[in-house]
């Protein structure tokens, strides 16, 4: 075996949340490239079938499950539809998110609540179920798609709901991780800084001072450049990590 062939994801099979566009589409498209049998799941039909379309334009086969994740009960049923589809789910990525740009005196509790369900309740959920499937075939892979809002304070916009949930994910992971450990279960999480996507308006000029300006790179991401990162953390390459937070963000933290 050299050194490539731990990269690749030959027989392997992912699961990957809000699969169906911006970095959740980047990286099922990359795991797909990287060999693996993909299904994404989103609650949106129409954006699943746009983001199949794509892939299979490509010459890529994805699957897809057209689910809310943040359904009562609905992980487990989620990860009974992909094992039963692919065979076994060897890798799970946690991608999901939403942000609010809510100050803590504006934000209500139901935009609290929704920023939590989907960024750190529904990933936890997820991981479990998967970690249950995980356990019988004995190990799996884990990638938690975190933030360097977890890190620092974003500004201008102050969003306290997001960060909190994004902190709690890092934290998870490394819980997670030594939890299942015992169970052959890597758990890790990646920190991307900003990346252009529909959840993040990066173009916009009131907000290129701090979000691109304050990095040494000085240029935001795509997401295919989040991907390639994924892919190592989903194969045998990274096969001695569990528990790391990695964090891609042009250099933004190191001030």
């Amino acid at each position: 075996m050299t050194i490539l062939d731990l990269f690749s994801l030959t027989g392997k099979t992912a699961l990957v949340t809000g699969g169906n566009r911006g970095m959740g589409l980047a990286f099922a498209r990359g795991l797909a490239e990287a060999g693996a049998e993909v299904t994404i799941v989103s609650r949106s039909a129409e954006r699943n079938a746009e983001a199949i379309q794509s892939l299979e334009g490509d010459g890529l086969t994805v699957r897809a499950i057209d689910a809310d994740i943040t359904a009562p009960g609905i992980a487990k049923d989620v990860l009974a539809q992909a094992a039963e589809s692919m065979g076994r789910v060897d890798i799970l990525v946690n991608n999901a998110g939403l942000a609010i740009h809510e100050s803590s005196f504006e934000i209500e509790d139901d935009d609290w609540n929704t920023v939590m369900d989907i960024n750190l309740n529904a990933l936890w959920k997820m991981s479990v179920a998967a970690a249950e499937v995980m356990r019988e075939q004995g190990g799996g892979n884990i990638v938690n798609i975190g933030s360097i809002s977890a890190l620092i304070v974003n500004r201008p916009q102050w969003q306290p709901a997001y960060n909190a949930s994004k902190a709690a994910v890092h934290q998870l992971t490394k819980s997670l991780a030594a939890e299942w450990a015992p169970y052959g279960i890597r758990v890790n999480a990646v920190a991307p800084g900003y990346v252009k996507t529909d959840m993040a308006p990066v173009d916009e000029p009131h907000f290129r001072q701090h979000w691109i300006e304050d990095a040494p790179m000085k240029r935001y991401a795509m997401p295919e450049e989040i991907a390639p990162t994924v892919v190592y953390m989903a194969s045998e390459a990274s096969s001695f990590m569990t528990g790391s937070v990695v964090v891609l963000d042009g250099g933004y933290t190191v001030y």
